[in-house]
C-alpha cells in the first residue's frame, strides 16, 4: 500500500506547513502516477493548491515541502524534484518496492484485504422481474453486481448480495395469462395471443411441461407454474454465470403479507407517509407530493381502484433494507431507470433515513457485434439475445471480462468473434495467458536444485532493471486499484489494471530471462514471477473469471 503510506505523510507534512503559515485548514491534494513520458513514480499538485491559500510562489512552496519530505519521508522517497509550474515529482526508493514484493508473497490471497470492518452492505442486482430468460442487459448488471460485491467483501466488508423478485402485480397476471393460451392452443382451441402478452417461445416450454402431467386446466396456477420454470431458468443461467445470491427477495413478502393489524409493509409505508404530510388523497388515489423534495411533479402511490404502484412497493422494499441493519444499500439497475433515481431517493429521505446511504449504479446498453458488425436480435426468441446464448458462444469468463471493460456508465460494445480469439486481441485471453506462462516457468523451476526458496535469503536488489522495476510498481498498485474501485463503485478498474500489468510482464519476460545460470538472480526473478502469478489470481477472482495454469 505504497501510495496510501505516502498519502498519510504527505498529508502530515502539508497540514503542519498550512499551521505554520496560520492557516487552519486541511487541504485536498492528489497524488497520481505520471504520464509514461515522466520519469517519476508519484507527481503531487500539494504546492500548488497551497499557493493558493499562502499566495507564495508555488515553485517556492514545492522547494519548502521538498525539503520537508526528504527530511520526514526518507523512508520511502530516494528523490523530489520540482517540475513545471510546481509540481513536485517523488522517486520511490527501490527497498520500498522489495518490502511490497515481500507483502504480496507472503500475504497471497490476503493481500490488500481488510478485516473487522463489519460495515452491513447491501448490493441489490438483476432483479430482473420472472416474466422471461435473462438478456445481455441483465448480464452486464450481474457481472458489475458480482464482481462489486467481491471488492467489498475484500475490503472487509459485510457484503449481501440480493436478487428482489417482482411476483405481484399486472405483470404476473399478463404472464400467467399468456401461459394459459399457449396452453389452450396447444390443446386445440383456436384462440389468439394479444398484443402486448409474452411471445417468446419459453412460454410455449412452459405450457408443454403442463401439458404433459396431464393436470385439469382447473387445477393449474398459471402464475405460479411460470414463475416457477422462469426463476429456475434464471437461477441456472445465472450459476452458469458465476453469480450467487445469498437472498431472494420477494415483493410479495411486503406486499402481500399481513401483520396483526392486517396491514402489509407497503400499507405501513405509505400510512408513514400521510401522517408526516408527504402523502394526500386526491381523486381517491393516494398521492406522494414528491415535488417538496424536488421532483418535478407529485407521484401516485395508490391508484384508485386501490393498487399499489411499483413506487409503494419499491419504497417499502428500501424501508425494509434498512430496517435489517443494512449502513449502505447499493443498487445497479439499467440506464432506463434514470428518471427514477431522485425519487427513490426523495423516499428514502421522507421516511427518515439518509438518502446518501444509497448509491445507485446506472450501467448502460451492451451492443452485440461480430467482426465490428451489428448483431441482430435473438434467434432463439425473436425479443432479444439472452445471456445463455452469449455465454454458451464464447464462455463465462470472456462474458464476464468483457462486461467489465468499460465503467458502468459507459455504453459497451461487445464483439463476439474477438471474445473468442485466443490472442492477445482478446483481453481476457491475454491476462490468462500470463498466468498461465508464469505457472510454466515455475513448474519448470521444480527441476533446478539451485533455486533459492526462502524469500528472507534471496537478494531482491538484483531486480533492478527498468522493467523489474516497472512490474513490481504494477504488481503494488493492487491495493490502489481496490481503493478507487469502491470510490467510482465500478470493477472496471480491475480489468484495466490486469492488462496493464499484462502489458508490463510480457515486457519484462522479453528482456529479463529468469532462469538464468546465476541461481541469485534466477531465484529473485522467479519470486517476481510468483508475485504476478498472487496478483493475477487475486485479481481474476475479484472479476470471478477462471484461473488457467495452462491454455
Amino acid at each position: 500500500m505504497i501510495k496510501q503510506d505516502i498519502t498519510k505523510k504527505l498529508n502530515s507534512l502539508v497540514n503542519s506547513y498550512l499551521l505554520n503559515k496560520n492557516i487552519d485548514e486541511s487541504l485536498k491534494f492528489s497524488i497520481e502516477i505520471p504520464p509514461k513520458d515522466i520519469n517519476a513514480d508519484f507527481a503531487t499538485n500539494a504546492a500548488m493548491l497551497i499557493a493558493k491559500k499562502t499566495k507564495i510562489n508555488p515553485r517556492l512552496v514545492a522547494q519548502e515541502l521538498i525539503n520537508e519530505i526528504l527530511n520526514k519521508m526518507s523512508d520511502i522517497v530516494e528523490k523530489a524534484e520540482i517540475a513545471g509550474a510546481g509540481f513536485i515529482n517523488l522517486h520511490i526508493k527501490n527497498s520500498v518496492l522489495y518490502k511490497e514484493l515481500i507483502s504480496i508473497l507472503t500475504e497471497k490471497e490476503k493481500y490488500g484485504k481488510i478485516l473487522n470492518n463489519n460495515k452491513k452492505v447491501m448490493v441489490e442486482f438483476v432483479s430482473a422481474n420472472p416474466t422471461g430468460p435473462l438478456h445481455i442487459g441483465h448480464g452486464r448488471g450481474a457481472a458489475i453486481g458480482d464482481s462489486l460485491s467481491r471488492i467489498l467483501k475484500h475490503l472487509g466488508y459485510n457484503v449481501t448480495k440480493e436478487y428482489y423478485l417482482n411476483d405481484v402485480g399486472n405483470q404476473m397476471l399478463v404472464l400467467a395469462k399468456s401461459t394459459e393460451i399457449r396452453y389452450r392452443q396447444l390443446k386445440g382451441e383456436q384462440i389468439e395471443l394479444p398484443e402486448g402478452y409474452y411471445q417468446g417461445s419459453y412460454i410455449t416450454e412452459i405450457a408443454k411441461r403442463l401439458i404433459s402431467e396431464d393436470r385439469n386446466i382447473e387445477d393449474i396456477d398459471f402464475k405460479t407454474e411460470s414463475v416457477k420454470d422462469i426463476l429456475k431458468t434464471i437461477k441456472n443461467d445465472l450459476e452458469d454465470f458465476a453469480v450467487e445470491f445469498d437472498n431472494w427477495f420477494l415483493e410479495e413478502t411486503i406486499a402481500s403479507v399481513k401483520d396483526d393489524r392486517g396491514q402489509t409493509q407497503v400499507d405501513k409505508s405509505c400510512e408513514y407517509f400521510l401522517s408526516k404530510g408527504n402523502a394526500y388523497i386526491k381523486d381517491n388515489a393516494l398521492w406522494l407530493a414528491s415535488t417538496k423534495f424536488g421532483d418535478d411533479k407529485d407521484r401516485v402511490l395508490k391508484r384508485s381502484d386501490g393498487r399499489y404502484t411499483y413506487l409503494a412497493s419499491d419504497v417499502a422494499y428500501h424501508k425494509n433494507k434498512f430496517e435489517r441493519g443494512f449502513s449502505r444499500l447499493i443498487n445497479l439497475w439499467g440506464a432506463d431507470h434514470h428518471g427514477y433515481v431522485a425519487r427513490i431517493k426523495a423516499c428514502i429521505q421522507m421516511l427518515g433515513f439518509n438518502k446518501d446511504n444509497l448509491n445507485i449504479i446506472l450501467h448502460q446498453l451492451v451492443s452485440l457485434l461480430r467482426n465490428g458488425e451489428p448483431v441482430t436480435m435473438s434467434t432463439r426468441t425473436g425479443e432479444f439475445v439472452t445471456l445463455k446464448e452469449v455465454v454458451d458462444e464464447v464462455g463465462k469468463d470472456a462474458c464476464r471480462f468483457f462486461f467489465l471493460l468499460r465503467s458502468p456508465d459507459s455504453p459497451l460494445e461487445f464483439d463476439l468473434e474477438i471474445a473468442k480469439k485466443q490472442s492477445s486481441e482478446n483481453p481476457v485471453f491475454y491476462v490468462q495467458y500470463v498466468n498461465a506462462r508464469c505457472s510454466s516457468i515455475v513448474k519448470e523451476s521444480k527441476n533446478r536444485k539451485d533455486i533459492i526458496e526462502d524469500i528472507n535469503k534471496i537478494d531482491l536488489t538484483l531486480l533492478n532493471t527498468k522493467e523489474e522495476r516497472d512490474l513490481i510498481k504494477q504488481l503494488s498498485t493492487f491495493c490502489d486499484t481496490l481503493f478507487l474501485s469502491e470510490k467510482l463503485m465500478s470493477p472496471h478498474c480491475f480489468t484495466t489494471y490486469l492488462i496493464d500489468l499484462a502489458d508490463k510482464y510480457h515486457t519484462f519476460y522479453e528482456k529479463c530471462r529468469v532462469l538464468t545460470n546465476d541461481s541469485n538472480l534466477s531465484s529473485a526473478r522467479l519470486k517476481l514471477v510468483e508475485s504476478v502469478i498472487v496478483i493475477i489470481h487475486n485479481g481474476l477472482n475479484l472479476l470471478g473469471v477462471s484461473i488457467l495454469e495452462k491454455m
